[in-house]
């Protein structure tokens, strides 16, 4: 997906990113890939809930602000791209959501990048689940909460979307131009990504 990210965007390097989602989970590089792997550090502010000030000592130039990305503190198209990735599905309602994307959309001068698990996947990838998760969403989270999965039980913590939700969720909050694509894993579409564009940048494509 970081990949994808450099690809779709055509980001540059005097190009600024507010990355919304950063977490303080230090387990692997992947944790926070954008910071991690993005070569021009200075360009990028880390936003999110958690304490994950250390990104700062750890990318020298890269920097830190604890926020809620459904209210940023920031001014309209303060950086060239937003990026946000599996973070959608954790702020609940299909409210917060589209508030997570508005926000984004208004920060942003050139575009959104945003990746979320895709529903239709046989696997559930927070509880590890085959299947289960095609169930309407009461009746997964009943399973779930019989298997010991308390905290994934909650909307607040996770609200799967599909193909339809995402994209229906960018046109209600005002995202412009959004199109749904998709990564693959084992011929399935294991992840969405939401791109979309203010400037003629990006490729154009489908609206999924």
């Amino acid at each position: 997906m970081f990949q994808r990210f450099l690809a779709e965007s055509g980001v540059t390097t005097t190009d600024t990113i507010i990355d919304v989602g950063a977490t303080d989970d230090r387990t692997y590089d992947h944790s926070n890939y954008l910071e991690a792997w993005y070569p021009y550090k200075q360009q990028i502010t880390a936003v999110g809930t958690d304490d994950a000030s250390f990104l700062e000592n750890t990318y020298p130039g890269l920097k830190f602000r604890r926020s809620d990305g459904r209210a940023l503190p920031f001014p309209d198209r303060s950086f060239d791209f937003a990026h946000s990735s599996a973070v959608i599905e954790h702020v609940g309602s299909r409210t917060n959501q589209c508030a997570l994307l508005a926000e984004l959309w208004r920060v942003s001068r050139k575009g959104i990048f945003v990746t979320t698990p895709n529903r239709w996947f046989p696997i559930e990838f927070h509880s590890v689940m085959p299947l289960l998760h095609w169930l309407p969403p009461p009746a997964f989270r009943a399973i779930l909460r019989v298997l010991g999965h308390d905290k994934l039980t909650e909307e607040a913590h996770l609200n799967l979307l599909s193909r339809h939700d995402l994209l229906a969720a960018a046109r209600a909050a005002g995202v412009s131009g959004a199109r749904v694509e998709g990564v693959s894993l084992g011929g399935w579409t294991s992840n969405l990504l939401l791109i979309a564009h203010r400037e003629p940048l990006w490729p154009q494509g489908g609206t999924a």
